[in-house]
């Protein structure tokens, strides 16, 4: 099974392969990068006909649909996000480490995708040199977002766990403790204990999306943290320095509780009685799902709102619920579809771009908004921009490919150095 990585997009410093966190077959793990590549298409093409198409391309129903289906990309990642974390966080559990020891670990791992995201708008900001201002180094990204849900989601685990250890008057995860003595057990053999531990992170992830949704519109209109210095507050509700939230950027609220969604789903799909059901489990997950894209729908029809200004597209709990809901449903098509279908059969170009979709953000971001825009900007017809578009994905797979299948520390560099030198020297003579 290839590498999965940690966070919402691969990275290139270090990663964590599901191989190496549990022994499930591979066929059961290759939905979750099935469903990042799919992510990575969807943003592909939201980004490159948003960049490209021009003049009477931009006033159709074509354009507004890919806006929409734009609006899955972000919570996908973050969602998956949240299922790794999960995943990890069980791993670093059943090797008995304590909270405090869980905490740091996972809140480390979430500071090194902040630091990435900077890095990443400082690059922008440096590529763009000249026109772009300032203030673009400061602006609050997916990769900025990831990183800062990683750090909630270890700050609430690891208090979630110590409460939890210290409820039941033991040294949680101690070598002496029962709670230790529970979780190292096989995980064909589930036990109360263990699962009532399990269930009170899943309610406490569940809390946390809940009262982040709740909290949302408040904090976009009357309850604005404008007293906090811009670039703080547009991490609570997305104002940049422009006075008012934004709703093409990326802040704690309300995007952080697609994360925790996930950070719940994780929880449940990696438990010891879920483990070798993962077709029922997503499956009832999907059912959830519907259920949850039925009563969303319901509370935006009714006229009944707990808040005085209602924003359906960018605020509304209504539409999160949606849009969760949506991905519970797309989760079970994505395991299904790798499992029975298609999907994991061969060589799978989603696949293979869901093991690398940090790079391929990083790069196609370049050749579609950057200087090195491979077709003019707002230039394009449909047709045009579509074509534009398979060059792209077809240029990131050929990159994806490149990163996974070639050993890059194997290669003896000192002897390509050597010989290039002695050809060099054949040449002259």
């Amino acid at each position: 099974m290839a590498a999965i990585r940690l966070s919402s997009w691969p990275r290139m410093g270090w990663h964590v392969t599901l191989s190496s966190v549990t022994l499930a077959p591979s066929s059961r793990l290759a939905w979750i990068d099935w469903m990042r590549g799919l992510a990575c298409v969807l943003m592909f093409q939201t980004h490159c006909y948003d960049a490209w198409l021009g003049g009477d391309a931009r006033n159709t129903t074509f354009l507004k649909g890919s806006q929409l289906l734009g609006t899955l990309p972000a919570p996908l990642f973050l969602f998956l996000a949240g299922i790794s974390f999960a995943l990890v966080t069980d791993k670093l559990i059943r090797k008995n480490l304590s909270p405090g020891q869980i905490t740091r670990t996972m809140a480390r791992r979430g500071a090194e995708i902040l630091v990435f995201g900077l890095l990443f708008r400082l690059q922008e900001f440096l590529i763009a040199w000249g026109w772009a201002p300032w203030s673009d180094l400061l602006r609050v990204d997916v990769l900025n977002i990831i990183g800062l849900s990683m750090i909630l989601m270890a700050l609430t685990c690891g208090i979630a766990l110590a409460a939890w250890g210290q409820s039941h008057g033991t040294n949680l995860l101690s070598q002496d403790s029962d709670l230790s003595r529970t979780l190292t057990i096989p995980p064909s053999q589930p036990d109360p204990v263990t699962d009532r531990f399990r269930v009170r992170l899943v309610v406490t992830a569940l809390a946390m999306a809940s009262l982040i949704a709740l909290l949302t519109p408040p904090l976009y209109t009357t309850w604005r943290p404008t007293w906090l210095p811009w670039p703080i507050e547009s991490y609570i509700d997305g104002c940049h320095n422009l006075g008012a939230p934004q709703p093409w950027l990326f802040p704690l609220f309300s995007w952080a509780a697609f994360a925790f969604a996930g950070l719940a789903a994780g929880f449940v799909l990696f438990s010891d009685q879920a483990r070798n059901q993962t077709a029922k489990t997503l499956a009832r997950f999907a059912v959830v799902g519907a259920a949850a894209i039925l009563v969303a729908r319901e509370f935006d029809h009714s006229s009944f709102h707990l808040y005085s200004t209602y924003d359906y597209w960018h605020t509304s709990p209504n539409f999160l619920m949606m849009r969760i809901g949506l991905l519970l449903v797309i989760a079970f098509a994505s395991y299904a579809w790798c499992r029975w279908g298609l999907g994991a059969r061969g060589f799978s170009p989603l696949i293979q771009l869901g093991q690398t979709s940090l790079l391929v953000y990083w790069v196609h971001i370049e050749f579609v908004y950057g200087r090195f825009s491979l077709l003019p900007k707002r230039a394009e017809s449909i047709l045009g921009a579509t074509r534009g578009l398979l060059e792209i994905c077809l240029f990131m797979l050929i990159l994806s490919l490149l990163r996974t299948r070639i050993d890059w520390k194997q290669i003896e560099w000192k002897k390509l150095t050597t010989w290039k030198k002695i050809a060099g020297k054949v040449e002259t003579v």
